[in-house]
């Protein structure tokens, strides 16, 4: 692969230079960028990776993810793409040698040189645990340390955001390096921000000791020492480690996560302190070579006190039962019983040691290097034609806008970049155009420029759109301050009765809640005016059939009280109604009174009877009586006739006719 691909042209820009590395997906290469004209490392996945969608978007995440990034501990991530079959990711080309170099050929390091590198690898997490991703994969292999010292983490392509519990396993393989993986993501596949800090905890045991702290024959074998092993004591590798960078060991590399470094921040804040208390013997003591009487690494590691305290803020204290380390620190800070991190002080150093750099690795006069020569010859040789090269093809140069308006923005952005431009993207809504779409540029397409100046991109938003909120069963007062935040308008307000809805309050709304509308879009109400008044309808003098049919269309009910006799009201009709005026609701109920007729009265025999005791008899009764004198009143004056015969019942009041003689 590496024959096949030195001296290829990638992406029409990249210009394959040498074989660097090989990874387990990608191998990477130091190419020329023929646009910026810098040489930068060219990751390029392996076939037949690169046909697996699954492994490609893998890939591809790791350059979003490292994009996010901007820490001088982090390797910078420049561009992604696909050629033909070749999917690839530049990176920043940093010279100088990983990590595992630097064990291989130095370790045993000092307390100082290996603290000098812990602290830069765990300021790149800490970065990017605050960026919300995991790096799942610290190994040595992924740590860059620059021949000036500078320590840059690489590979953030195993890196996830941060959930509670974020799975490491996907499509069934177990991402991350088996020597370097957390218990729990051996155990359950998931991970979080503690699990980068136990891959920490391990790469200081190895640079204190040479060894890698987990080992065993087969991947399963380590996998299952993570879980069910211990890690040793550096210092019972190489004894003159001191009895703090054991502590440091062994709370970052705790079994269980809520006994290690809550963060990797709390990581940096014991590193600093347990710098701070060491004396400058103890960080400087350098231990034998591996294998020069150097003790097995496979110990397990000597009791830690369950009393001793890690720095304020460094994590949660350990477990109840925790191992405890009996061997006293031999330095003037003197702790009764065994040795830990209790008692140091914990404060982040100064702000200007926030871009931390390790020692340099040239340091040794064994191993001095000729580079810093070579280099300044090159840098002689290039300066000749910088200064033609700077105001033509290099950042000095003039660059023209390119017609981008109609375009989707990521082919905008890679247009930019092809003119050498910088993008800055605002976006604004639009009718036409859909979203992602460029609406205009500033400066306008065709306009000279120099490189990497900035070019103002408008993109649209789609169109504008508002869900409408709910307005039915609030009151309409609060209709208008409903619509505003959602930039809406009250439309037509339309009132009419309810009889379950209280008056004020909306009964319907058009559109209905829910709806998506334009800006400034008016939503229409119908308010309740609460219960209709109906007007009772007269009925009295109506018969009852009749009256009924009047109070039920009117939407009321009809109640019949007792009937009663009535001289005046036919029988059958209504005597009297209540109320008999003014106003209900519907379903409110009018009470009837219907009529019997007058009362009937047999009307009595009086023939024969004197007229005048006749006359009271009728009366009596409550007739009205008529006396007729044919022949005058000179006789006795006794009833001969009635005009009503006896035993007849008449209404009472009835006029009887009596005939006198």
């Amino acid at each position: 692969m590496a024959d096949a691909l030195v001296g290829r042209v990638i992406d029409g820009r990249y210009r394959i230079l040498s074989h660097l590395a090989d990874g387990g997906m990608a191998s990477v290469y130091v190419a020329l960028d023929a646009r910026l004209d810098r040489e930068v490392a060219l990751k390029i996945m392996r076939p037949g990776l690169a046909a697996d969608d699954v492994f490609v978007e893998r890939f591809r995440a790791e350059a979003r993810s490292a994009a996010r990034l901007s820490h001088p501990n982090v390797v910078a991530v420049f561009d992604q793409g696909q050629d033909d079959d070749e999917v690839f990711l530049a990176m920043e080309l940093v010279e100088g040698k990983t990590l595992r170099d630097v064990i291989h050929e130095e370790a045993p390091l000092t307390a100082r040189e290996a603290l000098a590198i812990l602290e830069p690898i765990l300021l790149a997490l800490r970065a990017a645990h605050a960026a919300g991703m995991i790096h799942r994969d610290v190994k040595p292999e992924n740590v860059i340390v620059r021949r000036d010292g500078e320590v840059k983490v690489a590979d953030f392509g195993l890196a996830r955001a941060i959930s509670n519990q974020t799975a490491t396993s996907q499509t069934g393989v177990l991402l991350g390096t088996v020597s370097y993986l957390s218990p729990e993501q051996v155990e359950s596949g998931v991970a979080d921000p503690r699990s980068d800090v136990y891959a920490a905890g391990l790469l200081l045991f190895e640079m204190l000791t040479g060894r890698k702290a987990v080992t065993g024959t087969t991947p399963i074998q380590i996998a299952y020492n993570h879980v069910h092993g211990s890690i040793p004591a550096p210092s019972s590798v190489v004894p003159t480690v001191p009895a703090d960078l054991d502590a440091l060991v062994a709370r970052a590399t705790a079994v269980e996560p809520d006994d290690r470094f809550e963060s990797s921040a709390a990581f940096v804040a014991a590193v600093r302190s347990v710098r701070r208390v060491l004396s400058a013997g103890e960080l400087d003591r350098r231990g034998p070579a591996a294998g020069e009487g150097a003790g097995p690494a496979t110990s397990v590691l000597p009791a830690l006190s369950t009393t001793s305290r890690l720095p304020a803020g460094s994590g949660r204290a350990p477990a109840e039962g925790a191992p405890e380390r009996s061997r006293t620190r031999p330095t003037d800070v003197r702790r009764s019983g065994a040795v830990g991190l209790g008692g140091l002080p914990v404060h982040d150093d100064p702000p200007g040691l926030e871009h931390t750099a390790a020692m340099p690795i040239d340091r040794r006069p064994r191993r001095r290097r000729r580079w810093p020569l070579w280099a300044a010859v090159v840098l002689l040789v290039a300066g000749v034609g910088f200064g033609g090269w700077w105001f033509t093809a290099g950042p000095g140069g003039s660059t023209t806008v390119p017609a981008v308006v109609g375009q989707q923005v990521v082919r905008a952005e890679d247009a930019m970049t092809q003119a050498s431009l910088r993008m800055d993207t605002v976006e604004q809504f639009s009718e036409t155009k859909a979203k992602g779409v460029v609406l205009r540029v500033e400066p306008a397409p065709g306009s000279e420029l120099g490189k990497q100046s900035v070019v103002r991109v408008t993109v649209s938003k789609g169109k504008e759109r508002y869900a409408v909120p709910q307005l039915v069963g609030t009151k309409v007062t609060d209709s208008g301050p409903a619509l505003t935040p959602v930039n809406l308008r009250l439309g037509a307000t339309r009132e009419d009765w309810s009889e379950t809805v209280p008056e004020g309050v909306v009964i319907s709304q058009e559109p209905a809640a829910g709806a998506s509308v334009r800006r400034n879009a008016e939503v229409s109400v119908v308010v309740s005016k609460g219960r209709e008044p109906i007007k009772v309808p007269t009925v009295s003098g109506a018969g009852f059939d009749a009256a009924s049919a009047a109070i039920t269309k009117a939407g009321l009910k009809v109640a019949r009280a007792e009937d009663v006799n009535s001289d005046t009201v036919p029988a059958g009709q209504v005597v009297s109604q209540k109320p008999a005026k003014g106003t209900l609701h519907r379903g409110d109920t009018v009470t009837v009174v219907v009529s019997k007729g007058p009362v009937m009265v047999p009307v009595p025999n009086v023939v024969d009877q004197q007229d005048t005791v006749a006359e009271k008899a009728l009366t009596d009764l409550g007739f009205t009586v008529q006396k007729q004198y044919p022949f005058g009143d000179l006789f006795e004056k006794k009833v001969r006739a009635q005009d009503v015969p006896a035993g007849t019942p008449v209404p009472k009041g009835s006029t009887i006719t009596l005939t006198i003689v």
